[in-house]
């Protein structure tokens, strides 16, 4: 591809419209985190029972990059982008007229299934045509344009709530599906050039997984940054029980932290930017996962001293989110850079393991047996360390490598 190829898809609007893409997914997550309790109150369970439609959410974004990232590799990116986007459209309209726990669950699931092509996808095509450092710039772009969905989602699910029955929130859903769907139809062109296809056949697609996997150039950094979503999982599996159930904030005052929160991710990823003349690839990678580290023990000192209080906890959550925003960029910059032609199943697999870990996350809350805040803090000790850990191995390898 030429550089003036290039220079034109990396604009603005073509990260925005990648940027939208991959916002579906969280803000389908993060929109109806304040109605949770009102859920639970209309289907007679708890909120923490109600919250297990967060896993099975998971569970279908986990499954639906697998099978995405392969079909793109073959066929390209734009076909399978309309598809799941439909298919997003069609679920989030079965979603309102859910009217019991179990039908949500499995529709959700359905969603789920459609939104997550974005998430594939839109990697994918900067990998297409950007290389390694251009790569984590758009990466670290789409990362402070996305930061707006955790911000503005919870906010707008509570103002829906103010005036609206809980349905509200995925008639919203339906309307972003719609607008997506048609920038895609006529504003996304085709990042995957025909003769840059794979020829995959469904026998091959488990072999390509494991031939990726065991390239170490991406198996470390992209434990690094599935480890460290691990960690924003866990919080947003219990955000709403820890704030709402054990702190009191209403729908608007825990809408008002959630985004708090996601600031800390826009702010970090705007400094990535400010970071690269001076520190490496890895250098900002070690950082958001240090950054992570400190928020987390914050938070566990405030769950082992209550008399503490909210604003250690909230501070801890903020450095514990926060730390995504150098993590996430750089990771998958790393990861992704010497995957070339099978960029969509590299990225359908790191995907897949993120949204793995986030369905991990919410079993790992619901059977450690302490407090609400204290499985909080012990879930993401677990995912902050095995973090590090993969960080440290990433630079092992990367540094070993002769200079290009």
């Amino acid at each position: 591809m030429t550089q003036a190829m290039t220079a034109q898809k990396y604009s603005l609007s073509w990260i925005l419209l990648l940027a939208l893409l991959t916002a579906i997914a969280p803000l389908s997550t993060d929109m109806y985190l304040p109605a949770l309790p009102d859920m639970a109150k209309e289907f007679s369970v708890s909120t923490l029972f109600v919250s297990s439609s967060l896993p099975a959410y998971f569970f279908g974004l986990a499954i639906g990059q697998l099978i995405y990232g392969p079909i793109s590799d073959r066929i390209g990116r734009k076909i399978p982008l309309i598809f799941g986007l439909s298919l997003h459209i069609a679920a989030s309209i079965l979603c309102i007229y859910a009217d019991d726990l179990q039908t949500l669950l499995i529709v959700r699931v359905l969603q789920a299934l459609g939104s997550c092509v974005g998430l594939v996808l839109a990697r994918a095509a900067i990998r297409d045509v950007l290389d390694t450092n251009s790569a984590a710039k758009a990466f670290a772009s789409m990362m402070i344009v996305m930061g707006v969905a955790p911000v503005i989602a919870p906010t707008l699910g509570a103002w829906l709530l103010l005036f609206f029955h809980w349905h509200a929130i995925f008639i919203a859903l339906t309307l972003l599906g719609v607008i997506s769907l048609v920038w895609v139809i006529f504003g996304f062109k085709e990042t995957l050039a025909v003769d840059r296809r794979l020829k995959l056949s469904f026998k091959h697609v488990f072999q390509l997984y494991i031939k990726i996997y065991q390239d170490p150039s991406y198996r470390f950094p992209m434990l690094a940054g599935c480890f460290s979503f691990g960690v924003l999982f866990c919080y947003i599996n219990a955000a709403s029980t820890v704030l709402m159930d054990s702190y009191h904030l209403n729908e608007q005052q825990f809408a008002y932290a959630f985004g708090l929160n996601a600031v800390g991710t826009m702010f970090l990823s705007a400094m990535n930017h400010k970071l690269e003349h001076k520190y490496s690839v890895l250098q900002r990678l070690g950082m958001g996962g240090m950054v992570q580290i400190f928020g987390v023990l914050l938070l566990f000192i405030a769950a082992l001293l209550p008399q503490a209080g909210l604003p250690l906890v909230l501070a801890g959550l903020f450095l514990a989110v926060a730390g995504i925003g150098l993590t996430a960029p750089n990771s998958t910059a790393l990861a992704m850079s010497q995957q070339g032609r099978q960029a969509g199943s590299a990225s359908a697999l790191m995907g897949g393991l993120q949204f793995f870990f986030g369905l991990l996350s919410g079993i790992l809350l619901n059977f450690l047996p302490g407090s609400a805040l204290l499985n909080l803090s012990i879930a993401m000790l677990i995912f902050v360390f095995c973090t590090n850990v993969s960080i440290r191995a990433a630079k092992r390898f990367f540094n070993m490598q002769p200079a290009a």
